[in-house]
């Protein structure tokens, strides 16, 4: 009870076979699999290997000697254990092998999309609780124009979409990546999803960063806490895509090798944010993507299907942020641009803010300021640019100069030859030239 109270989002554990809800076969074919593939012989083992409480593990087990699938080895070791070890049968690796060839799927029990509903609505990316100082904090290392902030906190706190656009280089992807930091909480999120006995897999250790240090599913401290180990504990998720997005990553990914289902990149965002970056780089249209999630975007639900064509519903639970440096009018029409819920601009530095940004940067990597290169760059490079200005020319000017210097095997420093040499590495000139 004082777990629960701790952490309102923590799934409870099953205290029976019934309160998996997963069909009997299933699970009994997963221990079976489970105890083929990893040569496992001990109930704790089986049990951490599952995620499911010892004393049900040790239920399935009697089951399985019932049916002559498994039996006692005894439980004398060298290592001076007193557990009970066991072993599959020939009747039992046969059932096993049978079921790997419906099913490579092994391991963790998935939890069935019910559950997974239920999970998802409890700890919804609606409901957080963001405040001025979260948001200050996560964007702390950005130089942002004044009252910024105060529109981008109700557009996460809308859990809805948000579209930031401006000129390229000025923070949009840097001030995306802020927002999932911004959310600051955990959430528990399945390894496995089953839906019509299909198994669809879903943690992702690229995109779901664990809270705690250990992977393994069902540790006995967790078990004790009443924790149901088939989910994991993880900083909300972040999907971070770009020129690469297609439609097809938005589908259920089928792997025939395994029979096993690849959970969609929404799927995996459930509960935390999805980063279209560069939107109208991708080979499919801007608006072809906007259509795609029209209806999960406002009815906050998705329709998947299997290989059969069976269509399911799932979850749209996630802070969906497009950024790209075109102008909103030409990526969509009317009717799709009216269902990105906020549409935020966001434009390039005044002089102030740029000098600001360049001082920032000039400190963090140990480049000393000097007047001289300062006020020729302001009064006789950025002219010949009618004056504007972009966060990314910073950090790229510094670097340009670190790396002569680097070069040059020269302590850091910057000239107005040294801003000449940068300069002219920011911006190509347009010229004819034979092929």
């Amino acid at each position: 009870m004082n777990q629960q109270l701790r952490d309102p989002f923590l799934p409870v554990r099953p205290k029976t076979l019934n309160d998996l809800g997963l069909p009997l076969t299933m699970v009994q074919d997963i221990l079976l699999k489970t105890i083929y593939r990893q040569s496992l012989v001990r109930v704790s083992e089986m049990s951490q290997a599952i995620a499911a409480p010892l004393s049900m593990t040790q239920e399935l087990i009697e089951f399985a000697r019932e049916e002559r699938m498994i039996e006692a080895m005894g439980s004398l070791t060298a290592s001076g254990s007193e557990e009970m070890r066991y072993q599959l049968s020939d009747l039992g690796k046969m059932r096993a092998r049978d079921a790997l060839t419906q099913s490579e799927y092994f391991g963790a029990l998935p939890v069935p999309l019910e559950a997974f509903r239920q999970q998802s609505e409890k700890q919804s990316v609606k409901n957080i609780k963001l405040t001025d100082e979260k948001l200050a904090s996560a964007m702390g290392h950005l130089i942002l124009p004044d009252g910024f902030l105060r529109e981008l906190g109700p557009a996460i706190a809308s859990g809805r979409s948000v579209l930031l656009y401006g000129p390229p280089g000025n923070g949009k992807s840097a001030i995306s990546n802020g927002i999932r930091d911004a959310m600051g909480d955990e959430i528990f999120v399945p390894r496995a999803v089953e839906y019509a006995g299909q198994i669809i897999t879903v943690f992702d250790p690229i995109v779901h960063e664990l809270v705690d240090s250990e992977e393994e599913p069902a540790s006995p401290l967790r078990q004790a806490a009443g924790f149901d180990n088939r989910y994991v504990k993880c900083r909300r998720p972040a999907v971070i895509t770009g020129g690469e997005l297609e439609l097809s990553m938005l589908d259920l990914t089928f792997n025939p090798v395994s029979r096993t289902y690849q959970a969609p990149l929404q799927m995996k965002a459930t509960g935390g944010v999805f980063i279209v970056d560069d939107l109208g780089r991708q080979a499919e249209s801007p608006q072809n993507l906007i259509n795609r999630w029209i209806v999960p975007m406002e009815a906050s639900y998705d329709i998947l299907s299997l290989q059969s064509g069976e269509k399911f519903v799932v979850p749209f639970d996630t802070l969906v942020i497009f950024s790209t440096n075109f102008h909103p009018n030409d990526l969509f029409d009317g009717a799709a641009l009216r269902r990105v819920f906020f549409k935020l601009k966001i434009d390039g530095p005044t002089e102030d803010e740029f000098l600001s940004v360049f001082a920032l940067v000039a400190k963090a990597k140990k480049m000393p300021l000097n007047e001289d290169a300062l006020v020729h760059l302001m009064r006789n490079k950025y002219p010949e640019i009618d004056h504007v200005y972009a966060n990314y020319h910073a950090p790229f000017l510094i670097d340009q100069m670190l790396a002569v210097c680097r070069y040059e095997d020269k302590a850091p420093h910057m000239t107005p030859e040294l801003i000449d040499r940068a300069w002219s590495n920011l911006f190509v000139e347009k010229s004819d030239f034979a092929h």
